[in-house]
């Protein structure tokens, strides 16, 4: 049983082991991803999302201990034979469950299960939780109101892999109208939209050569929008846009939050 600090209540999330012992498939499963399993600023994103599953009702799972690496970052290093070696066993044990709807709240895993895996053996419906949960509101399975960011200035930083790789615009745009922010675009955004500088295993290596950080400059041209709140949906895009924003000093102004953190804090049962 996992304690909640920040609700101060005891939140029990389901492994697919533990429901197949009970003769149960669940709805979804729930892929956490590397870095919302171990970074402690990425775990409060998990802990968002699996709040919002709960005030659905979303009969979800997740693989636990089971569950390793999709390769993403091994791939695009170069070593695909490291890649299809991990996929490989992820592969086994999503068929071993017999899991048929995936979501998650990284888009470098959401990119790579839904469009890499299949070639291997890996066939499944793959959601990012931005897509989940605006289909969990228009369904009226979670209901939004605006509270403490109603009127609040919100810009969106597009994921490479979410935005440029799958087309997926809207569906975090759509949440931020509904809880009644006013969205402000920056000025290179969706297919324009400048990477994080985490993408490509880069957040894994030390910097090249150049006279500016990717981040301090993609953090910059979100700061011209004079946004309250730089909401962004995905681990990675959320540090480094947080490291621009201590960088630019302007951590007392800005916040740096997820969607599903966004959500989460306006959603009722």
């Amino acid at each position: 049983m996992e304690q909640d600090q920040t609700k101060n209540k005891e939140t029990k999330v389901a492994t697919m082991a533990e429901m197949a012992a009970l003769g149960k498939q669940p709805e979804i499963l729930f892929w956490v991803g590397c870095a919302g399993s171990f970074d402690d600023r990425a775990k409060k994103i998990t802990k968002a999302f699996v709040s919002l599953l709960h005030k659905a009702g979303v009969s979800f799972a997740v693989l636990g201990t089971e569950e390793s690496c999709t390769g993403d970052p091994a791939k695009r290093a170069g070593n695909e034979f490291l890649f299809q070696m991990q996929a490989a066993v992820n592969i086994q044990v999503l068929n071993g469950y017999g899991v048929q709807k995936i979501v998650t709240t990284c888009p470098h895993c959401f990119n790579t299960l839904k469009n890499e895996y299949p070639e291997l053996g890996g066939e499944y419906e793959v959601v990012h939780h931005t897509q989940l949960l605006r289909d969990l509101i228009k369904e009226g399975r979670l209901q939004v109101e605006g509270g403490s960011f109603r009127g609040k200035r919100v810009t969106f930083h597009d994921p490479c892999y979410l935005g440029r790789a799958n087309g997926v615009y809207e569906a975090p745009r759509e949440i931020i109208r509904k809880i009644d922010a006013e969205l402000v675009e920056m000025k290179n955004c969706k297919e324009r939209g400048l990477c994080c500088g985490a993408g490509g295993a880069q957040m894994f290596k030390e910097s090249e050569k150049g006279d500016q950080e990717v981040n301090i400059k993609r953090t910059g041209e979100a700061i011209e929008a004079r946004p309250d709140v730089i909401a962004a949906g995905c681990p990675f895009c959320n540090t480094m846009m947080t490291d621009g924003v201590k960088n630019k000093e302007k951590e007392a102004s800005i916040k740096v939050l997820d969607i599903a953190e966004l959500l989460d804090g306006v959603a009722d049962l």
